[in-house]
């Protein structure tokens, strides 16, 4: 019998068309909007599909990028992925695994603090969001085994916990032939979310469907996809101390009353990031991006540093400059890849010198792509 067939999937945006289909159905360049019909995950009751659907894939690697959730004023409703940085997911069929069942083979990755993670698919995020995805299809006959490779630190305010269950539910969903669609796909991940971080999909959805995604609505979930001008250079300097911030820490942080004042600066200013997107305006962009008055403030004090971060990332030249996520990860904005090196090592001399952190740099393209299939090995 002859051996079976792996197909390779370009990853990188340069072997990318960034323009054309990634899914049958969309295209991931122009901005979409995505309507959900279900409501938050307690309510959920998706119709299964028809007919148990075949595996077409006897195994898949996948992977899914890193995020920044908030981009300042954008709290828990605006995000975007990031290039080069995520993590990656092997999933095979197994008859070793019990009919409709999954079980996590592997954790792997450089994260000091990785060993945290569980091994139960119940209580890892992309053990949950694979369950979800086989119950949405109905998955009763065959077992599937998945191993995962973090290529994010745990707690970084980069999307660690997002990047595993998009690269989970894409994983499962491409081995039964793409059956789910991207309100499918971001519930199976939201499911994953909630009992990490919260209900919030800022992080989830742009893994999940590449770009930046403003979330309009949570009842019913409602994503838009915001085009960023191909055309435009944006390069995102990240910078990561070593120090950890849990989500639900820096949550718990949050004020529980705003000033109206607050409010409608907030507003304008979140109007303001999403129209320099649309417009490829990085000086909108970044002015916006540091504008946030409600949540940076009371957690940048939580990370060491992080005021005197933000102040030489400007005078650097970043065009701006805020928490990524939950943080500690500092995120600037650039139009130059040089200029973004430049920057990113005065932010790290900066939480040095004022919040006696390491840290490391990273400059990274914006990712158009989201979470998608790098390999398959076709099943006989």
């Amino acid at each position: 019998m002859a051996a079976a067939a792996t197909t390779w999937f370009p990853t990188s945006p340069a072997s990318l068309n960034s323009k054309g289909p990634a899914c049958p159905t969309q295209n991931r360049a122009a901005n979409f909007t995505i309507r959900c019909n279900a409501q938050k995950p307690a309510t959920l009751s998706f119709t299964k599909t028809e007919h148990e659907p075949h595996a077409i894939y006897s195994s898949v690697k996948t992977f899914a990028p890193a995020t920044v959730a908030n981009l300042g004023p954008g709290f828990d409703f605006l995000g975007c992925a990031v290039d080069g940085i995520g993590d990656t997911v092997s999933l095979k069929v197994d008859p070793d695994v019990h009919p409709g069942q999954i079980c996590i083979s592997d954790i792997s990755g450089q994260s000091p603090n990785i060993h945290k993670l569980s091994k139960n698919p119940l209580w890892n995020c992309a053990g949950i969001a694979a369950i979800e995805a086989m119950k949405m299809l109905g998955i009763q006959s065959v077992g599937l085994s998945l191993s995962l490779e973090k290529g994010l630190p745990l707690g970084s305010g980069l999307g660690s916990s997002a990047a595993s269950a998009a690269a989970a539910a894409v994983a499962v969903n491409e081995i039964f032939g793409k059956r789910l669609g991207y309100d499918e796909l971001v519930h199976a991940c939201l499911k994953s979310e909630e009992k990490v971080s919260g209900y919030h999909a800022d992080n989830v959805a742009p893994s999940l469907m590449g770009g930046f995604v403003l979330i309009s609505n949570y009842e019913p979930l409602e994503l838009v996809r915001l085009k960023f001008p191909s055309e435009k250079e944006l390069y995102f300097v990240l910078v990561t101390p070593e120090f950890e911030a849990p989500t639900k820490k820096m949550r718990a942080a949050l004020p529980l009353e705003i000033g109206m004042s607050h409010h409608v600066w907030n507003c304008s200013q979140a109007g303001a990031l999403v129209a320099g997107v649309l417009q490829g305006d990085l000086l909108m962009l970044g002015k916006a991006l540091s504008s946030d008055k409600i949540v940076e403030p009371t957690r940048a004090p939580l990370i060491p540093g992080m005021d005197a971060v933000k102040k030489a990332a400007i005078e650097a030249g970043a065009f701006g400059c805020t928490i990524s996520g939950a943080g500690p990860t500092a995120v600037a904005v650039t139009d130059d890849e040089q200029k973004g090196h430049l920057i990113g090592q005065q932010m790290v001399q900066a939480f040095q010198k004022e919040g006696n952190l390491n840290a490391s740099a990273n400059v990274k393209q914006l990712d158009r792509l989201g979470a998608r299939l790098i390999s398959g090995v076709r099943s006989n």
